[in-house]
């Protein structure tokens, strides 16, 4: 089975061209690389916690060439610890994140909130996102719409049938978190050759641990008028809503 890494060495990976950036072929697409990101940050920590906030922050080009990550933990905790992982390519930092994770106890009987579920993939069509974006990553993917795309406004389904790390076991936390990054090129404003519109960040706040091979996102996008604009996305599973995630966007024209 093909993937999006290979490990190469402790704590460092080589990207594939599957996971080739939208706006730059010989650049990462960050989304398989939040996932990576993730994996490292679960590895680190010992069974039990759930990791329910991860916010990564991009400091700069994401080449696509080997990578390395380092962990540590920043707040120890029995109920609640603070770890951070950062990613460099070529020596540079290019990706900091900070995620914490939280004990799990047993709350079945007061949980509550919105339930409502997407409608399963199964009989939708895939929809080829290659018609809006290239690279690698974008053509790895099996994107199914619940409806036609708007500007600014997409619920999608997105899955891979690509490993994340090459023979390596990830869990479904990471899986997941390596599409999410997807749900800023699904409903798209203005054209991605006429605009430019990148996310500098991705946080993802989960309520519960999602579990399968599809991503729900239930995606709105804003754009201000000074240059700045936000993705918002209702994360799903195939058994309801699982969380949030916000990503802050620079958007200007390309001429």
């Amino acid at each position: 089975m093909s993937s999006y890494f290979q490990l190469v060495g402790e704590g460092r990976y080589k990207p594939t061209e599957h996971a080739g950036g939208a706006w730059d072929p010989a650049e990462q697409h960050f989304s398989p690389l939040g996932g990576l990101i993730t994996h490292a940050i679960e590895q680190h920590l010992p069974a039990g916690p759930a990791l329910s906030r991860i916010s990564f922050d991009i400091l700069g080009r994401l080449a696509l060439e080997e990578c390395e990550i380092h962990v540590e933990t920043i707040r120890p905790g029995r109920t609640i610890e603070l770890v951070e992982a950062v990613a460099l390519i070529a020596g540079r930092e290019v990706v900091r994140a900070r995620a914490w994770a939280l004990s799990c106890t047993d709350t079945t009987a007061v949980a509550g909130g919105d339930t409502t579920r997407l409608a399963p993939p199964d009989a939708i069509s895939t929809w080829p996102l290659t018609d809006v974006w290239p690279g690698g990553y974008i053509a790895s993917l099996d994107v199914r719409p619940l409806a036609p795309s708007k500007p600014g406004r997409a619920t999608v389904w997105v899955s891979t049938p690509h490993e994340l790390i090459a023979g390596e076991e990830v869990s479904a936390l990471a899986s997941y978190v390596a599409l999410v990054d997807t749900a800023n090129g699904i409903a798209v404003r203005q054209p991605p050759t006429e605009w430019m519109f990148p996310n500098v960040d991705l946080t993802v706040h989960l309520h519960r641990r999602p579990e399968g091979r599809w991503t729900g996102l239930d995606t709105t996008v804003t754009f201000g008028p000074t240059g700045q604009g936000v993705t918002s996305t209702v994360l799903h599973d195939l058994a309801g809503p699982v969380g949030y995630a916000q990503q802050i966007l620079t958007v200007r024209p390309l001429s």
